[in-house]
């Protein structure tokens, strides 16, 4: 099967990696990492699936095919306990387990929600909870078609040695609590990194971004998870849409690369790109048709097309979908538009 260009190594590189050590090894040390040349490359695909078992693969199939179906897309429910305590402080409400059931509840019971929504990602407490009648959350979902799925990482922490930026945690036990999540009958995960531009990004930060992001990915798919894959480019600066794309197209070369080098089975990821904008604070602003060429442009250079869907968790996208649907196809599903539900939620809870 061909390949973009995205996928291919060039003898040089393909030398390089040859002699390198063990993929476990901690980002770091010199000789962990190619020089820059080499890195806009990932080694070939066709190794991607040598690790995994046959039966994840069909499972993984059927499972992306829910996911990623036309006309539906991802719900972010993964609020925390203290963020789903804000939520109910604005209608007066304490923030107690009985209440945060009672919203959660209200909103994932919700009749036909599975016309819209392909995919609900929970918190940790939600995974666990049911519903006041006994009957387990997953199962309310499972009923509507929709997919569990989970919030894995620990959150953002201060990055030493860096420019004053952030690194997820979360990594320590988290092959413990996959298996478990899948237990309780989570099929997908999400974990969030982020990038800020102002910030540089330094070399440092990006590298850690991409290699917490694939050493998530493999422990998810080994414990039966699709992992989404979430390199968060922060819209904070005052930089031009150019220096967005220039930044997220090195930070998603280096997600690869990382991701191949972890045995990452490519057709068994989902992708959480941010949309390619110029800095919220540049003086201006670009248009719909200016965002969507721009993202599209780099996920045409970045992304494999054996990477089976592109969800934007958020609204926005309508006029890169639109852009999407031209003559030319793509080898990707981008998800729907997704609106906030919960607003609606809290003000049911008010009357």
């Amino acid at each position: 099967m061909a390949c973009s260009s995205l996928l291919k190594l060039s003898a040089s590189s393909s030398s390089w990696i040859a002699g390198q050590q063990a993929v476990n090894q901690r980002p770091g040390s010199a000789a962990r990492f190619p020089p820059a040349a080499y890195r806009l490359s990932v080694p070939d695909p066709t190794r991607m699936s040598l690790s995994k078992p046959p039966s994840y693969s069909r499972a993984c199939t059927n499972l992306l095919k829910s996911i990623a179906s036309p006309g539906r897309g991802i719900l972010a429910i993964d609020e925390s306990n203290a963020t789903c305590g804000k939520r109910l402080a604005s209608i007066g409400l304490d923030n107690t387990e009985t209440n945060r059931q009672a919203y959660r509840q209200l909103l994932l019971t919700t009749p036909g929600l599975g016309e819209y929504i392909s995919g609900a990602i929970l918190f940790e407490e939600t995974l666990y909870q049911s519903t006041i009648d006994g009957k387990k959350f997953v199962d309310c979902l499972r009923d509507e078609n929709i997919v569990p799925g989970i919030k894995v990482d620990k959150g953002l922490v201060p990055l030493p040695g860096s420019n004053n930026e952030s690194w997820c945690q979360g990594l320590d036990g988290l092959a413990s609590r996959s298996a478990e999540y899948y237990k309780q009958g989570a099929r997908f995960a999400k974990w969030r990194t982020v990038v800020s531009i102002p910030c540089g990004p330094s070399a440092l930060a990006v590298k850690e971004a991409a290699w917490g992001l694939a050493r998530y990915a493999a422990i998810s798919q080994e414990n039966g998870l699709v992992p989404i894959v979430e390199p968060e480019i922060l819209l904070d600066g005052d930089h031009p849409i150019e220096r967005t794309l220039e930044v997220a197209e090195k930070v998603w070369a280096e997600v690869f690369y990382y991701l191949a080098e972890n045995n990452v089975t490519f057709e068994g990821i989902l992708l959480k790109p941010s949309m390619v904008t110029p800095g919220a604070e540049h003086k201006e602003k670009a248009s719909p048709d200016t965002i969507a060429k721009y993202t599209l442009t780099m996920l045409r250079r970045r992304v494999p097309p054996a990477v089976p869907g592109i969800m934007f968790l958020s609204g926005g996208q309508l006029k890169l979908r639109a852009t999407m649907q031209e003559p030319k196809p793509h080898p990707w599903h981008v998800s729907s538009p997704m609106h906030a539900l919960q607003n609606t939620v809290l003000k049911t809870m008010a009357r």
